[in-house]
């Protein structure tokens, strides 16, 4: 009786309820129904339980880095970099679009927050420089899920904590699949630019163009230096390094750059707290949504179906990524990974797949279903940004996440991809 959580959850969800509530109410309806109303309180009290972590405190101190540095006009000068180097390429601006998503990844670590940041600045310029509206917003979707990959990285934080796995292999796991992904991106947009004749951006910028490019950029690239050098190096956890990102965006954001008031900080502050707050909320509810899966015995169930379709591990990992692939359709990375992350994991470790190893293919996966349609969240803010329909955009971002698929597999079948600096390092 009580494995009938799970699909009320589903049912749940496709009646609109928001995820924080179905996450609650469908495990608690089934203790009360299953007669366990003693385990109800327990299911509450892991709410509070689940978000009182000090790695999770590294989630709203990104969050606010990401707000300062995209409110500190930081974005601005990655875009002027990215254009001093590939503007002159035909197709300049779709590329730059996608190389300075790349190089935002390694800030925020938001998909959302790259859909708003470059959006709001490459969308009007591209449909300035000839471009179609809806193809400008498709590859500002398309690029922006590889914010999530390459790290610092939200979700990772979250899979991390909610299935115990090392935060900085994570992260370290992300890098490879995060630039493929770029690189492939890049690779489709050369094609379509010689097919389509893209216009080109600008003139090939000289090399003290470019220097100065460099020099205005340089302090915001070395960001994510930072915190991956402070993380992998162990001079700093992740926790810790979320809060020096806020400092040094910070500092930069209000003495180097001057372009943060002190009268501003209150409005970033309020912005992020909310950010924050959502995240944390679905963590913790997640938390105790996890606590009746293992009261249910779901997960060994599970286990048992899905080894009795198949005892090949390549199959099923192509079988889970096809499902991962759905689910993301749906469902938001994150409340998908801590919610999937407890029931899939031990199945495919238990067959001898790496936890890292498995840890990027879901991650990765789920990313790349937030722009993929119908309800991929940067779908509905690249639409937001651009003021072009959501249909529209999901048909022109189609050859992308075609590419995002083919990259999805690569890591699932070589895990070298993904496993090589994590194993280069130590991490794994």
């Amino acid at each position: 009786m009580l494995t009938l959580f799970l699909p009320l959850f589903l049912i749940l969800l496709l009646i609109g309820m928001p995820v924080f509530f179905a996450t609650l109410f469908a495990p608690a309806s089934m203790l009360l129904v299953a007669d366990m109303a003693r385990d109800v309180p327990m299911l509450f009290r892991n709410i509070y339980n689940g978000i009182d972590s000090f790695p999770l405190m590294a989630i709203p101190f990104f969050m606010l880095a990401g707000e300062l540095m995209n409110k500190g006009g930081i974005t601005l000068q990655l875009v002027n970099f990215s254009q001093a180097f590939i503007g002159h390429v035909r197709g300049g601006l779709a590329h730059v679009n996608i190389m300075s998503s790349m190089l935002f990844a390694g800030l925020s670590g938001s998909a959302v927050a790259d859909t708003s940041a470059i959006g709001s600045m490459l969308i009007p310029a591209m449909e300035k420089n000839g471009y179609s509206r809806k193809f400008a917003a498709a590859i500002t979707a398309a690029s922006s899920v590889i914010g999530p990959i390459i790290p610092p990285s939200g979700i990772m934080i979250i899979y991390a904590y909610t299935m115990e796995v090392s935060v900085a292999a994570l992260f370290a796991a992300g890098v490879i699949p995060g630039m493929l992904v770029g690189l492939g991106l890049m690779g489709v947009t050369a094609i379509m630019a010689k097919k389509y004749d893209f216009p080109i951006a600008s003139k090939r910028k000289t090399w003290p163009e470019r220097a100065v490019a460099t020099k205005h950029a340089i302090l915001p690239l070395m960001t994510p230096v930072i915190i991956l050098g402070g993380i992998l190096g162990g001079i700093f956890t992740p926790t810790e390094a979320s809060a020096i990102a806020v400092a040094y965006a910070l500092f930069l954001s209000l003495f180097v750059m001057r372009t943060v008031k002190f009268s501003e900080l209150p409005h970033l502050l309020n912005q992020s707290a909310k950010g924050s707050a959502v995240v944390l909320l679905l963590v913790g509810s997640a938390i105790a949504f996890k606590t009746v899966v293992s009261l249910s015995h779901s997960a060994e169930q599970l286990a048992a179906w899905v080894l009795s379709v198949s005892d090949n591990p390549l199959m099923l990992l192509f079988l889970i990524n096809i499902l991962l692939f759905v689910v993301g359709m749906f469902l938001d990375a994150g409340p998908a990974i801590i919610i999937l992350g407890p029931i899939l994991a031990p199945i495919f470790i238990q067959i001898g797949i790496d936890p890292v190893h498995f840890a990027i293919i879901m991650s990765v996966n789920l990313t790349v279903g937030l722009a993929t349609p119908p309800m991929g969240l940067v779908l509905f803010v690249a639409s937001s940004v651009s003021g072009e329909r959501v249909e529209s955009i999901a048909r022109s971002i189609l050859p992308f996440l075609a590419v995002e698929i083919a990259v999805i597999f690569l890591i699932t079948f070589f895990p070298p991809i993904s496993m090589f600096l994590p194993q280069l390092l130590g991490l794994a």
